[in-house]
């Protein structure tokens, strides 16, 4: 077992989910992630984790499917000895933003497969494994993220099975962190807002106008180092008194003025 705590990442190919691996990784963080991205074409990003000097192991895998979860788990166990710390982040957007009248299966599937489903079971499996450790040295405290979204709480019709996937990502944050607290295991959600990433290019002109209007009452897009930085605050291990907290980063969004 290597002496650093170890992070597994989903979804930390580009975006948010780098953005908190490497602030995890300055942080002193033994480094796995799991994505489904070719390591060729974010090998830039994977360059910038690894020049923190912590150790890197990348999995490329699909979190949907059960074999991938299984297997990147155990190799992360055989690798590093260790799971400290589970970031849930791994999500996607409806691939064509569709009115819930018209909303297909397909496309419902899809996003709560991966957002939802996947997310949940993964975390099964790691909790598991983290009370296995937690037995075995009891000097251990994992925790558990789920990177959630403001999409929780607000409605958008026109992606709707986001909003349920998000909205379930809650929930789930509830359960475990009910389950697993008399464990040792603490478990957290971030709720990002309006964040300039990937997911968000496409709507870049709408939320701008949206932001000067005053959607937000912090005026600005906020950052993938935004969510890292709250991630990191989790991470401390300062806040072991509580679990099962929200900590929303959304420029005051979540404040709902008139």
């Amino acid at each position: 077992m290597i002496n650093q705590k170890v992070a597994i990442i989903t979804g930390a190919g580009r975006g948010i989910g780098h953005g908190i691996a490497l602030q995890l990784a300055q942080d002193g963080c033994a480094i796995a992630i799991m994505d489904l991205s070719d390591p060729n074409q974010i090998a830039q990003g994977l360059q910038e984790i690894e020049n923190e000097g912590q150790p890197v192991f990348y999995f490329q895998g699909n979190l949907t499917k059960n074999e991938d979860r299984s297997c990147f788990v155990q190799e992360v166990l055989a690798k590093f000895g260790r799971i400290d710390m589970l970031i849930n982040n791994a999500g996607v957007a409806p691939r064509e933003r569709l009115d819930i009248l018209s909303t297909t299966e397909e496309s419902f599937d899809f996003v709560m497969n991966i957002n939802l489903k996947g997310t949940f079971f993964l975390t099964q499996t790691v909790a598991n494994e983290m009370i296995r450790c937690v037995e075995s040295n009891p000097e251990l405290r994992p925790i558990i993220i789920n990177i959630g979204s403001l999409s929780a709480y607000t409605s958008s019709p026109s992606r709707g099975e986001y909003c349920i996937s998000k909205a379930g990502i809650t929930m789930v944050t509830k359960l475990f962190a009910d389950r697993l607290a008399e464990l040792g295991i603490r478990v957290y959600e971030i709720r990002p807002g309006i964040i300039q990433t990937d997911m968000t290019k496409g709507v870049t002109e709408k939320y701008d106008k949206l932001i000067a209007e005053g959607i937000t009452p912090i005026k600005s897009w906020g950052h993938p180092a935004d969510i890292a930085n709250a991630v990191s605050v989790f991470c401390s291990g300062k806040l072991s008194f509580s679990t099962g907290d929200v900590i929303n980063v959304d420029g005051g969004f979540h404040l709902r003025r008139l």
